[in-house]
């Protein structure tokens, strides 16, 4: 537990102090954020407000996560583990996608960034990769990730072999750091969101490692390598985000980009994953999954009709621009999230309870 918090107040503080340096040094080079002239006429102002924060958001990361490795060094069960380095890859690796599309933006002033193959393949890359690797590093029969699709644990009937996993470790993984990047268009929305997701599995994880099999075999214990490692990975990541929020919450004195949102959602999916709860994860991050679905919608509805299903997608436009204002959609969104959080924690409770031998 020490090591935990250790990590998520380096990381707070390396992103709180971070972030505002980095501000300066993205004015300095004009580094500042493309407004889309068919959006909210109220985010025109917007312009040119520096972006890339996300490199924030993952220097934060990699501090506090190797920080707290390095002076737990001798505590037990503090070494670096592969269920975490994996996570902190596909983090990372999204990240510097996401980073190669928003220096594209800027530079080139191109607003829409990378062409849609290279983004493609990049992804394509890291989340392969990623899916592969999870399969390897056996420890006691247990490797990082399941070939079994999960929901609290995994679920033997649904079994997808290693092709399957691969295949839908990438559609997964794929569509939850596009999500959240949807996310990302309000002050401080996809950052507030993702922080209570991790939050979520630092409870998550750490209630696996106290449960774990390999400790102790009852009924009900869990199957997952490296739960103390990703419950303090994820708890890194939720105070990166929550010291970068300082900074990003309304009126935003910088946003985090592709840079912060792709490496997000690579971190969530990558958590989800690598504790076995990967249908789980459509409960606590139900605001990205319904976001999501909001753009699918809009598209689907206006080819089969031509007419528009809501005023403009994704689903926190239409709420502004049905007369909301933009800090009015945040916090109401963060409360939903907060909602959902609770309810898959509660899920996530109630199978242990079903399952597990109370002495």
């Amino acid at each position: 537990m020490r090591s935990i918090l250790l990590g998520a107040v380096l990381a707070l503080m390396t992103s709180l102090i971070l972030t505002p340096l980095l501000i300066r040094q993205l004015k300095r080079r004009a580094y500042g954020q493309q407004v889309r002239d068919d959006g909210p006429q109220t985010h025109l102002v917007k312009q040119g407000t520096p972006t890339m924060g996300g490199i924030a958001i993952i220097i934060a990361t990699i501090v506090g996560y190797f920080g707290a490795h390095l002076i737990m060094v001798n505590d037990f069960g503090r070494d670096v583990t592969p269920s975490g380095l994996l996570v902190l890859y596909l983090f990372v690796g999204l990240g510097l996608v996401g980073f190669l599309d928003d220096y594209i933006k800027i530079a080139k002033q191109r607003s829409l960034g990378l062409n849609k193959t290279a983004k493609l393949l990049g992804q394509l890359f890291v989340s392969i990769s990623f899916a592969v690797m999870a399969l390897q590093f056996k420890q006691g029969g247990v490797t990082p990730a399941s070939t079994d699709i999960s929901f609290v644990r995994d679920i033997s009937m649904l079994g997808l072999g290693a092709i399957g996993f691969v295949v839908f470790a990438v559609l997964f993984i794929s569509g939850f750091s596009n999500a959240t990047n949807l996310t990302d268009g309000l002050d401080g929305l996809a950052a507030g969101a993702a922080t209570m997701v991790f939050g979520a599995y630092v409870v998550i994880s750490f209630w696996q490692f106290s449960h774990q099999c390999s400790r102790a075999q009852v009924a009900g214990c869990y199957t997952v390598r490296d739960p103390m490692d990703l419950a303090l990975l994820a708890a890194v990541m939720m105070g990166a985000c929550i010291g970068f929020l300082w900074w990003n919450a309304n009126p935003a004195r910088i946003y985090m980009g592709d840079t912060g949102s792709l490496a997000l959602g690579g971190g969530i999916a990558g958590l989800a994953i690598t504790t076995r709860t990967e249908l789980l994860l459509f409960v606590l991050g139900a605001l990205f999954v319904a976001v999501t679905a909001s753009v699918i919608l809009q598209i689907g509805y206006f080819k089969i009709t031509g007419k528009r299903l809501f005023r403009m997608a994704p689903l926190h436009h239409h709420f502004e621009l049905s007369g909301w204002t933009e800090m009015t959609v945040v916090v109401r969104f963060w409360i939903v999230t907060g909602m959902c959080v609770a309810l898959g924690l509660g899920i996530f409770y109630a199978d242990w309870l079903a399952t597990a031998t109370i002495q």
